[in-house]
């Protein structure tokens, strides 16, 4: 795709320096910049670069003043860093904007769809599964008897979504994601065998929830596993059955989450955590990468540790027992000294 300074500084409502004329058709790093390259210079750190750079045009805030001659053309906003992320969900949604249906799909005579989707090849809709507009279906995804799928959402390839799942506006879900799949629901009979729960449940994703690559939702043994409007989810992650997450809590990768469990509003979660089942989590709880959660946290707690302690309070005691070693060696030297003592005194009575 190529575009000029000119619409660029349209889109952005920023002021250009320069030849409307010249194109580009690339972004990158102000430090790597080419020609024909788009980039931004927000941070001041990386300001000397913007004299060296190659990029055909760069984004700067208003208050930017060279101080030498610049190659690169410049257009000029209140925020360079929001500009530029402005242009890159632009370039993203033009670059995603497909429409049509590819060839070979499946799409059962039962399925609905609204205005401007996208089906790409290889790629399965089942029975009743209604879609709204604006829907992006990219190559070999799997769509299940009864899904219902809301307005602008966008699906990546070789996502699974199992059926009964209900996906409201905005959502994005990531490559290798799989939503729906039977939660972990075994129960011992009298002979110690392990027999499966059946689950009859489903999922339900609110509006604005981003999945990222290869998270895995189940369905809820009964009711619903619910992530609220929001929600944010880093790649790798697993959600149990009937787990619930509250709005706009944001998860990073690799944690696990056990069933049952009830997460609040706006909190945010470090990578390899693991949550217990069956607990509740309180609004605006911060949880340390690789801690481990095993009781119920009240709102505006900050943890770290496994099992989890107060942030503060591990903080402490972090104080103390990365220097154990130490610690052990002058109890030692203190008994020692005492021992000796001790027998000296003995001796001389």
């Amino acid at each position: 795709m190529v575009f000029t300074a000119g619409q660029i500084a349209g889109i952005l409502e920023g002021e250009l320096h320069g030849n409307p004329e010249v194109t580009v058709h690339k972004l990158a790093k102000i430090e790597e910049g080419e020609e024909g390259a788009l980039t931004f210079l927000a941070n001041p750190k990386y300001t000397s670069y913007i004299y060296s750079t190659k990029a055909s045009v760069t984004i700067v805030n208003k208050d930017f003043v060279p101080e030498h001659e610049l190659e690169t053309i410049l257009i000029k906003v209140d925020d360079a860093y929001e500009a530029f992320s402005k242009i890159l969900e632009f370039y993203n949604q033009v670059k995603n904007n497909k429409t049509g249906i590819e060839e070979p799909v499946f799409k059962s005579e039962t399925a609905k769809y609204g205005a401007d989707f996208y089906l790409g090849a290889f790629s399965y809709l089942g029975n009743n599964v209604t879609i709204g507009d604006n829907v992006k279906i990219h190559p070999n995804v799997y769509i299940g008897d009864n899904v219902s799928i809301a307005n602008n959402v966008t699906i990546f390839a070789g996502a699974k979504i199992y059926s009964e799942t209900v996906i409201g506006n905005n959502c994005v879900i990531n490559s290798g994601v799989v939503i729906g799949a039977d939660g972990f629901g075994f129960s011992p009979n009298k002979d110690g065998e392990f027999q499966k729960v059946p689950q009859t449940g489903n999922v339900i994703l609110e509006d604005n929830v981003d999945i990222g690559a290869g998270t895995t939702i189940d369905r809820a043994t009964l009711g619903s596993t619910i992530l609220r409007k929001g929600v944010k989810l880093d790649n790798q992650i697993q959600i149990a059955h009937n787990v619930e997450i509250g709005e706009h809590t944001v998860i990073a990768a690799q944690t696990g989450i056990a069933g049952s469990t009830k997460i609040g509003k706006h909190c945010m979660i470090g990578g390899q955590v693991g949550i217990v089942g069956h607990i509740t989590i309180g609004d605006n709880v911060k949880i340390q990468a690789q801690s481990g959660i095993g009781r119920n946290i009240k709102s505006n707690e900050v943890l770290q540790g496994s099992p989890a302690l107060n942030y503060g309070d591990y903080n402490k005691s972090y104080v103390y027992f990365k220097n154990l070693p130490k610690i052990l060696n002058r109890i030692d030297e203190l008994e020692k000294n005492y021992s000796d003592q001790y027998k000296n005194e003995t001796e001389n009575h």
